[in-house]
């Protein structure tokens, strides 16, 4: 998935970056779902998700999109009110693209790394340690 801040501004900081992650690791434990890996440029951000089959790939969306913007808003309230003049943190809708069919989870990570004008530019960060769903 690829959420883009509203108005392209570049609020995704290094800090920034470093609390959405931490919140991801919460919205696993409560919506079974699987980080595989995140990755940013300062004004988007592409998550690789795994969900369970209870959820819809938009609803992945939805619930990811909130949780991030609502707990943003509370750790940096000065985004809200002096970058995006208290509107909403990411733009309407965004990019889901599943894999299957032969494209597997390691095409899209790479896929993920190679955003950006140049390598180093897109900061990606990997959940490794993160335990598989349980079946349900």
């Amino acid at each position: 998935m690829v959420f883009v801040v509203k108005y392209r501004r570049g609020l995704v900081t290094s800090q920034v970056f470093d609390f959405m992650k931490h919140i991801c690791k919460g919205i696993e434990k409560r919506y079974f779902l699987r980080f595989d890996a995140l990755g940013y440029e300062n004004d988007y951000i592409h998550l690789v998700v795994e969900g369970a089959p209870r959820y819809s790939p938009s609803r992945i969306m939805q619930i990811c999109k909130s949780v991030l913007a609502i707990q943003v808003f509370k750790e940096f309230p000065k985004i809200k009110e002096e970058e995006l003049w208290g509107g909403e943190f990411w733009t309407d809708g965004g990019h889901i693209d599943t894999i299957g069919d032969g494209r597997g989870l390691d095409e899209v990570k790479k896929y993920v790394k190679n955003q950006g004008r140049d390598s180093s530019q897109l900061l990606i960060y990997e959940f490794i340690d993160t335990p598989q769903l349980a079946a349900e």
